[in-house]
């Protein structure tokens, strides 16, 4: 039987532990998409305490807690931080085969040195233990992703943002680039809550009265090359689901004008004003050589009492099944037939997407750019261990896993990074047994080759970092 957690957990044969050991192990790690802030990293921040660099903002730990009967009190509520900690000590051994169970531990070895096990029972010696590690200065911000050798980090920022810390840490001689990624779903989402509010709010960033899609494109154009110029990379949309509704421009004005009145627009008239804007964003993208990302599928806020006492992003969404295939070679068509379709990365939550999506990044590949069409990593619910098998697999079916440009953290955690090497073992242990069981050779210059730009090499690559 194997120890927990040993140095080659996760790794069944000699190939997989030496695809690790020797190729993924120490490459370093390009978080192109995930929610940490800017300030934290500028500011250097420092932790007083697990809880508040653990549990602060960590969806995942809040459903496990509630998941317990955890009275929410102890999760989001005033109980003091050991308290908390303790809630989450006391559930975490009944999350066997949650994916949390391994990040966790894996997070206690790789930064604190704690190689035991997390229970209600070892809490207070993991508290102090915690408690005197991350009261010295090397466990500030900075060097904790210096620890895990990050390269780049992606942040997600709303167009209204100045990016004054992006440009602050750009000043400095940090050696991580700090890269900020452009997340307009405010004013996308013209049939959602705030969104007249956010119009006016974009208005005075602007400079310009916004009182047409015309205004609305040129506020977007002028946004998206302020973020250019403070290094930008990549945008991000936040989709339910995936939209194609093509209208007349006087039709969407006509939209937009009586949204911007207070009055509920239509599911279609939302859909053509969407749209429009997509296919803007997407040719501004295309123009500056940008990533456009797509999240979609997802069920945001369903607990309704929870909403309404804690607020959007609090742990309660789930995966949503949406007819997103048909709409989406459209979307990516006409962008392609224009000759304006970007880099683009798609993120299902919904795994039983992953077939169809493996299939349609086939049809629209383009001469120069390996992979310029991305089936995204495992996603939220889906980044586990059967998540993250199924996604590859179905990409390496249906498309070329070599081309991959790998994991991400999409977290608020600055100990987070231990989920980039959750995924290189899981790759490891696949692409072993396929050599194993003899589908492929076993070249390790190629077969360490491949797994070095998955780790890390082709999204560097393809993020221009």
């Amino acid at each position: 039987m194997k120890k927990f957690l040993d140095d080659n957990f996760l790794l069944e044969s000699e190939t997989a532990v030496k695809l690790y050991h020797q190729y993924a192990k120490d490459m370093p790690i390009a978080d192109y998409h995930c929610h940490i802030d800017a300030k934290d990293i500028y500011e250097d921040r420092r932790f007083k305490n697990i809880t508040e660099i653990w549990l602060g903002g960590d969806h995942y730990k809040w459903r496990i807690m509630r998941s317990n009967g955890v009275d929410e009190k102890f999760i989001t509520g005033n109980a003091s931080d050991r308290e908390k900690f303790q809630k989450f000590a006391e559930a975490l051994p009944r999350a066997i085969g949650n994916p949390m169970y391994h990040w966790c531990h894996l997070e206690l070895k790789n930064f604190f040195g704690f190689e035991g096990v997390l229970n209600g029972d070892t809490a207070e010696q993991v508290w102090q233990l915690t408690l005197k590690k991350l009261a010295d200065p090397e466990f500030s911000a900075r060097n904790l992703i210096r620890k895990s050798s990050v390269a780049m980090i992606g942040t997600t920022d709303d167009p209204l943002s100045d990016l004054s810390y992006h440009k602050l840490l750009g000043e400095t001689d940090f050696e991580t680039k700090v890269l900020p990624s452009f997340r307009p779903d405010m004013l996308v989402n013209i049939h959602k809550t705030g969104f007249v509010d956010y119009v006016k709010k974009l208005s005075a960033v602007v400079g310009f009265k916004i009182d047409s899609v015309e205004a609305v494109l040129r506020a977007l154009t002028q946004r998206i090359e302020f973020f250019d110029a403070h290094g930008c990379r990549a945008a991000d949309h936040g989709l339910d689901y995936i939209m194609f509704e093509r209208a007349e421009l006087s039709d969407i004005n006509s939209v937009f004008k009586k949204a911007m009145s207070g009055v509920a627009v239509t599911k279609q008239e939302a859909e053509s004003y969407q749209t429009y804007l997509l296919l803007h964003c997407a040719k501004e993208y295309k123009r500056l050589d940008w990533v456009m990302q797509l999240h979609f599928s997802c069920v945001r806020n369903p607990n309704t009492k929870r909403f309404n006492t804690l607020g959007a992003d609090s742990g309660f969404d789930c995966i949503g099944v949406t007819d997103s295939c048909k709409s989406l070679h459209m979307l990516l068509d006409a962008m392609d037939f224009e000759d304006n379709l970007p880099k683009t990365v798609l993120y299902s939550l919904n795994p039983a997407d992953d077939q169809w999506l493996d299939s349609l990044l086939g049809a629209y590949q383009d001469a120069g750019i390996r992979g310029k069409i991305q089936h995204g990593s495992a996603w939220w619910f889906n980044d586990n261990k059967v998540g993250m098998i199924n996604q590859l697999t179905s990409l390496a079916n249906l498309g070329i896993l070599g081309n991959f440009i790998g994991m991400l953290t999409d977290s608020r955690s600055f100990l987070s990074y231990a989920r980039h090497e959750y995924f290189r073992r899981i790759l490891c242990n696949l692409i072993g047994k396929w050599v194993e069981n003899g589908e492929y050779p076993s070249d390790f210059k190629t077969l360490g080759g491949l797994v070095e730009d998955i780790c890390f090499n082709n999204a560097k690559d393809y993020f221009n970092i």
